[in-house]
């Protein structure tokens, strides 16, 4: 009795539909878990990339300098070193071009960084919505295959003279292992999204005060020099 009520029986005796809808959702938790491990990683080193540029952009460094390390280092670079650096190469273009208005610049140099922003943010958020899809749906798909699993145990049922609850429950077992699957499937992608989306809106607050901040640099520079290329801050 033992043998026949445990799981891997139970999964092996369900109906067709009921295994498929299993496998199905065996097949999102995998998915799900290693998008969650992808992310949980990528947002660890995207923070660190982060913290090593800001480190390095507060130290004294010239701004020229930075640029150049910034170009030279782009396939490698942070979210916030690639925003300096869409930053730094428009104010650039505009002063080859020779325009001496403080707010053109920094209305140009404005719009460089918030574009690159959202393509940084963009590339966090990937893989977000599968994590909220597989939250939501899931446990619906495992209820699906619950109610499929019990039609299919009271139809087998309706044919009986006798009806025991040793008779009714393994069918009903097997039914009730889709709704675990399902959950089990669910959470941790529920669980994955809320903290990815709050350490998210982290890297988006710290992104969106640097690009303040070295807007405000670029401001003061050309107050003090506005006829001079910003070489330091």
């Amino acid at each position: 009795m033992n043998q026949d009520m445990s799981i891997v029986s139970l999964i092996l005796q369900a109906s067709f539909v009921v295994q498929f809808v299993m496998a199905l959702l065996a097949c999102v938790s995998v998915a799900s878990w290693a998008a969650i491990i992808r992310k949980f990683f990528a947002l660890r080193r995207m923070r660190a990339l982060n913290d090593e540029f800001e480190r390095e952009f507060w130290s004294g460094s010239s701004l020229n300098e930075l640029y150049a390390a910034a170009a030279q280092n782009a396939k490698l670079a942070g979210p916030m070193e690639r925003i300096f650096a869409s930053g730094m190469r428009e104010y650039q273009k505009l002063r080859e071009r020779r325009i001496g208005d403080a707010s053109t610049l920094l209305d140009g140099t404005r719009r460089a960084m918030r574009a690159s922003f959202q393509r940084e943010m963009d590339a966090a958020e990937s893989n977000l919505s599968f994590l909220a899809t597989v939250g939501s749906v899931s446990p619906y798909v495992g209820l699906f295959g619950t109610v499929w699993g019990i039609m299919h145990a009271f139809t087998g049922l309706s044919a009986m003279t006798q009806v025991t609850l040793s008779t009714v429950a393994p069918g009903i077992a097997e039914a009730l292992v889709a709704t675990a699957i399902g959950l089990f499937a669910a959470i941790p992608a529920v669980v994955g999204y809320n903290r990815f989306a709050r350490d998210i809106d982290k890297v988006a607050i710290a992104l969106e005060t640097f690009t303040e901040e070295f807007s405000n640099i670029l401001q003061r520079n050309l107050s003090t020099a506005p006829a001079a290329t910003a070489a330091g801050h």
